[in-house]
């Protein structure tokens, strides 16, 4: 036995290998049993770029080592100090492992990696499979055998490990983690039978001096002091620019820099911390398929919110393999899709060498673009829709369900990514017609596929493929080929995939309102469409959460058809303003649920790339050949990103800023409609006119509520409103009580924006309840047994209990309530639950059911009549952005500490009232036209709409507009009496673009016309509703 504390090293020896710190031979040189090899060091050859370090105390620490392995007596005496010599000296381990390890850890290392050369010998082989970890909370080692250029030797991913545990937990409070990681060199030593190399990982949670710190000229203020203090001064001038540029752009910061005395090249990205998952898993898989090797790996966080990867990478030791210069060259072109896509179901064909990174991240979109729009109808459906009555409910549920089935069968997810991966020949024939047509620089593409026609490439898919259906997945690519017409793809600087594309793709049958425009977002987190039925349109963007994998399957399937709705309800709502219908969803991966605000940042600027000329900076090919204008609003999800947005287009360039994005906070000039309830005044206001008509008091009534307190249209609803209401459903639960819900706790709730979760269940009465989504097994007050509390949340608004006078749907997911459910909504007897219906929340109803109801004799007014207030202010809220000047708009519509000037007020005053008006306009015709007619509400309501947004058409061509007396006395009523009396109409004129203007034209005409004649107007109407207008212009001359 070694006693401790002897020293096994002579100190002339212990002095060299202590000189070379961290010397990087590799190849063990201990002895196993009845064999041994010498020992050589290596020179020391890292550091000189960015470390310098070492470890005082190694001398002293290989004796701690020594002892303690001759204690457990596993390796023989005369070994130990071979071995922990090896160990220590020709590994290349970075100090920092020896710093931060104990001598126990160390010894038992040493144990395993001695254990591993017995196993190999044993088995007569040449590499040794080495595996070591050991994590705690704030460091972690991890080292395996490594072959150069490839990977692990067991096949296991540590870097997708490492991303996942270690890199990736940046959304958790505590301080991120930084990563040194170093391969050891190739020199063996001498008799070794073994070619091992090994990858070290060392991880350590930051300490940052100043955590929170904003950016400083000084990168040590901002760094982890095991990083400034090694830092050298050829990496603190690279990191300290780099770290600059992060905060001035949206993409990763990508350089290459050369490494003194050394073939390598060191590989530099920086970007903001968060904003990229599996990354440095993604890059690794990217220089291996160039089979570039990487010595060193460093990741470094910042408290300032940027992270920086520093990778040393050297040539392929292939020697048929390209030009070092030319993959690296490559490799950093390509950083920028994989930061966009860092892991995709196609990255086994990047590691395979199937496919390039290009060609992989052009298939996962063209595997999403296919999931939304291969499982279409087809000519059966149109044949059978022909011969069926679409007027007779049976009918339309006959057709409901014929659709649902025909999406959801033959193209799955699975399917079509399974025969996407059978012929990646033709994902790379189908790129590079993709490539060729939108790639400026044709030298950055690595595909050697030469590029053909489309009907060149239609003949081999049908001669590849083996079925119709496999072709048709193919022929896809050719559609979303054709009608991409500008694409951020080839943009070196991006942060997620922008598509704009040619709606005329989409079949009539099944959206019979042709779009007008039509983006595709793709991202790490998300994707996402947009879409709008004008030039000049608006809407909101909506972020879509799923529970769990069977409700973002749901989600994923709907998600299109979902958005076309939307924006067609958005169209019909938007007869008011001068803006068309628009509607933008963000639809979250299943594993980034928790990341929404991520995924609308990335899913804005990806846009803002194809929309801001500036942005293309010549690596965009524009087939659209024509300025874009969006306009975003908020909803569900996005209510409190208003303001990021419009600073971000502001800092982008965009000259439209100001009105890019409305609902924004007070101090930027929004008009929030949470707090001043502008959705609710126009909902509220078919409420009142159904009790006016029929003359009943509104506290006499009861209500059901969908849509909770914590919400904006929800809250406001019970706020607004004087009934008697028995239920609400939210995003936590039901609460329910027949004799109706204390009004003073519901009101309490609805100022604090709290879930029913917190209502205080004592104020309610013996047969009330609360059932939250978790709850299971819980008995109510009438005996019957809730099994589930998430699956009676669901469908209450289907429970017999979910009776009363009038249904406000405030929120919940469209088409709650559809032809095959409706029935639901029947008692037994056959009368409907409901005698009045005003559908606050989008979609909630589909219209087959909404006809059902009302033949039932339920007054019911859809979603695109009643929820328009939201809309309305926005619109008025983009008119006064347009309207003032900076300095004005800062002085009269920007909140400064609570301070609201007097000007604003007013005007949201002003807004309130023209919502409550547009809604009562609408309302009175609506209900004339009835009665008048005798046809439905929901299809008065469209027609009325649509005749609205006609007549609006054909103004525009006519020569009113020319007419400079007629325009400025229709102006006259149609700008707010405030800003006229502010700013003056030849202001207004010279100030707010002129096709707004004429927009606001044609839309007050068009719906004041509409609302006062009907949908069936005389043909002297027209003339009629414009003499009192020719009038004025005769009274002025």
């Amino acid at each position: 036995m070694v006693a401790v504390g002897r020293s096994f090293f002579g100190r002339p020896a212990l002095a060299q290998l202590l000189k070379a710190r961290a010397p990087r031979a590799v190849v063990p040189s201990s002895v196993i049993p009845v064999k041994a090899y010498a020992t050589r060091a290596a020179p020391a050859t890292f550091g000189t770029s960015r470390f310098a370090s070492t470890f005082p105390d190694k001398a002293n620490q290989m004796e701690r080592v020594c002892a303690i392995l001759s204690s457990k007596g596993y390796i023989p005496q005369a070994l130990i100090e071979n071995e922990v010599s090896w160990f220590y000296g020709n590994l290349g381990i970075s100090d920092l492992y020896f710093k931060v390890e104990s001598s126990e850890t160390i010894a038992e290392h040493v144990l395993s990696l001695y254990s591993a050369k017995i196993s190999a010998d044993v088995k007569h082989e040449n590499v040794l499979d080495i595996n070591l970890e050991k994590a705690t909370d704030t460091n972690a080692v991890l080292i395996h055998t490594n072959i150069p250029g490839i990977g692990s030797v067991s096949g296991k991913n540590y870097e997708r490990l490492i991303d996942e545990k270690f890199l990736d937990s940046h959304a958790t409070s505590e301080a991120p983690w930084r990563l040194e990681s170093y391969r050891s060199d190739s020199v063996q030593a001498q008799g070794s039978p073994y070619t091992s190399h090994l990858r070290s990982y060392f991880l350590n949670r930051c300490n940052f001096p100043n955590p929170g710190a904003e950016n400083t000229g000084d990168i040590r203020l901002l760094s982890d002091p095991t990083f400034s203090e090694a830092m050298t001064e050829v990496t603190e001038k690279i990191y300290t620019s780099v770290l600059k540029q992060v905060f001035e752009q949206t993409g990763p910061v990508i350089e290459i820099h050369d490494v003194h005395n050394s073939q390598e090249k060191r590989l530099v990205i920086g970007f903001r911390t968060g904003s990229a998952e599996k990354f440095l898993s993604a890059i690794s898989d990217l220089y291996k398929h160039y089979g570039l090797r990487a010595s060193r790996k460093f990741v470094e966080p910042f408290s300032n919110g940027a992270t920086i990867f520093s990778v040393y990478l050297g040539p392929s030791l292939n020697k048929d393999a390209r030009p070092f210069d030319y993959c690296i060259g490559q490799v950093a072109k390509e950083i920028s899709l994989l930061f966009c896509l860092p892991h995709t179901p196609f990255q086994d064909t990047v590691k395979s060498g199937q496919l390039c990174v290009q060609e992989a991240s052009y298939a996962y979109t063209n595997w999403i673009f296919a999931q939304h729009f291969l499982n279409r109808l087809g000519k059966e459906y149109t044949t059978l829709q022909s011969v069926l009555d679409t007027r007779n409910n049976d009918h339309n549920e006959v057709l409901s369900k014929i659709k649902k089935r025909l999406r959801s069968e033959v193209f799955t997810r699975e399917f079509i990514l399974d025969v996407m991966k059978m012929y990646p020949e033709l994902v790379r024939l189908s790129y590079a017609a993709f490539a060729a047509v939108h790639q400026v620089d044709r030298s950055s593409t690595l595909s050697a596929t030469k590029a053909l026609g489309e009907a060149e490439i239609s003949e081999i898919i049908r001669k590849t493929t083996s079925n119709a259906q496999e072709a048709m997945i193919f022929e896809s690519f050719l559609t979303f080929n054709k009608h991409v017409l500008k694409t951020n793809f080839f943009k070196s600087n991006k942060v997620a995939l922008s598509y704009r594309i040619n709606p005329a793709f989409l079949p009539d049958v099944e959206y019979p309102q042709p779009l007008f425009g039509m983006f595709l977002v793709v991202g790490n987190e998300f994707r996402g469409f947009h879409l709008r039925f004008r030039d000049i349109a608006r809407g909101g963007i909506r972020v879509v959460k799923s529970r769990n994998r069977e409700a973002y399957s749901i989600n994923l399937r709907n998600l299109f058809d979902e958005n076309y709705g939307l924006a067609n309800t958005q169209q019909r709502k938007n007869k008011d303003i001068p803006e068309g219908g628009s509607k933008g969803t963000i639809l979250l991966n299943p594993d980034q649920q928790g990341n929404p605000k991520r995924a609308f940042d990335k899913y804005v600027d990806s846009i803002l790339d194809l929309v801001i000329p500036q942005a293309a900076n010549g690596t965009m090919v524009d087939r659209l050949g024509q300025p874009e204008i969006l306009f975003f609003g908020p909803d569900e999800g996005t209510a409190d990103y208003m303001d990021w947005a419009s600073q971000h287009a502001r800092k982008r360039g965009a000259t439209f800023w100001k009105a890019f994005t409305t609902g924004k906070s007070q101090s930027m000039g929004g008009i929030p409609h949470d707090i001043y309830g502008m959705t609710t005044r126009s909902v509220h206001q078919y409420v009142l006119g159904i009790l006016r008509k029929l003359e009943i008091d509104e506290s006499s009534i009861t209500k059901m509520q969908m849509g909770g307190p914590d919400g904006d249209l929800g809250s406001n609803e019970i706020l607004i409103s004087k009934d008697n209401t028995i239920g609400i459903v939210d995003g936590s639960g039901v609460v329910y009580d027949p004799a109706g819900l204390n009004r003073g706790e519901i009101e309490r709730l609805a100022r604090e924006r709290k879930m029913i979760n917190h209502f205080d269940v004592d104020k309610l009465s013996a047969k009330g309840f609360r059932v939250l989504l978790d709850d299971t097994n819980v008995t109510l007050p009438d005996g019957t047994v809730v099994d589930n509390g998430l699956k009676f949340r669901n469908e209450f608004h289907l429970n017999p209990l979910s009776s009363a006078d009038l249904f406000v749907p405030c929120g919940g997911r469209p088409e709650a309530v559809d032809i095959a459910n409706v029935h639901q909504l029947f008692n037994a007897d056959g009368t409907p639950r409901f005698k009045y219906v005003v559908e606050g929340a989008n979609l909630f109803i589909t219209q087959e059911a909404r006809l059902k109801l009302e033949s039932a004799g339920v007054i019911l007014f859809k979603d695109a009549s009643a929820n328009k207030g939201g809309v309305t202010s926005s619109s008025l809220e983009v008119l006064a952005a347009l309207s003032f000047k900076d300095a004005e708009f800062k002085e009269h519509m920007t909140v400064k500490n609570g301070v609201v000037p007097a000007f604003y007020a007013d005007y949201v005053k002003g807004v309130q009232e023209f919502v409550e008006s547009c809604a009562t306009m609408e309302f009175e015709c609506l209900w004339r036209e009835q009665q008048r007619t005798g046809l439905p509400r929901s299809i008065l309501s469209d027609q009325l709409s649509l005749g609205i947004v006609k007549l609006n058409e054909e103004l525009r061509q006519t020569t009113l507009w020319e007419n400079e007396g007629l325009r400025r006395v229709v102006l006259a009523e149609a700008f707010p009496k405030i800003l006229l009396d502010k700013i003056g109409l030849d202001a207004l004129l010279e100030r707010v673009p002129e096709s707004y203007v004429q927009a606001i034209f044609g839309s007050f005409l068009a719906s004041r016309f509409v609302y006062k004649y009907g949908t069936e107007p005389s043909q002297f109407a027209f003339f009629e509703f414009l003499s009192p207008y020719f009038a004025k212009v005769e009274g002025k001359k």
